[in-house]
């Protein structure tokens, strides 16, 4: 193993610096070195997305990603999603749905829908099965979870019409 080196990376909004080895896997950094525990490491192969983070704008399977790779990026986990008191829309969505039973997947699901949401603000439900395609869930079946994203797209669209439509 090489020794550690400095990565400078944008996570979450605010620039950091740490130290890492860089062939290290970019989601045991978030984990373990940055205490994210957000972002879980299942398969380690990119098939389930329990890990998945957006980076450089787009979602990504941390497992897969050296944290070398991170230098220069930016990064977004589920803890960069919302903050206590005011949940992101997709977070609310998820509530309102009642899309989340063990939550193992959640995390990956939340930032994959916020990835897509930002691309596009109205997604039909083939384009939203399309962008969590990436992450499996064992427990809800899916439809929970679409449900969820589509009203997180109607929150948002409340949000930003004209306050006399509101």
């Amino acid at each position: 193993m090489l020794s550690s080196i400095p990565i400078t990376f944008t996570l979450n909004g605010q620039r950091r610096t740490v130290e890492a080895p860089p062939e290290q896997c970019a989601g045991d950094l978030l984990r373990d070195g940055l205490g994210l525990t957000g972002t879980k490491l299942d398969c380690r192969e990119g098939e389930c997305g329990s890990c998945t983070v957006i980076f450089n704008g787009e979602p990504a399977c941390s497992c897969l990603m050296t944290a070398a790779q991170l230098e220069g990026a930016e990064v977004i986990t589920v803890e960069g999603v919302g903050a206590p008191g005011t949940p992101h829309a997709v977070q609310r969505g998820f509530v309102l749905e009642g899309a989340v039973q063990c939550g193992h997947c959640i995390p990956g699901m939340i930032v994959s829908a916020v990835s897509l949401l930002e691309r596009n603000p109205a997604p039909s439900e083939d384009e939203i099965r399309y962008a969590i395609a990436g992450n499996i869930c064992r427990c809800t079946g899916y439809a929970k979870i679409v449900s969820a994203i589509q009203r997180a797209a109607e929150i948002l669209a409340g949000e930003q019409a004209p306050a006399a439509v509101r």
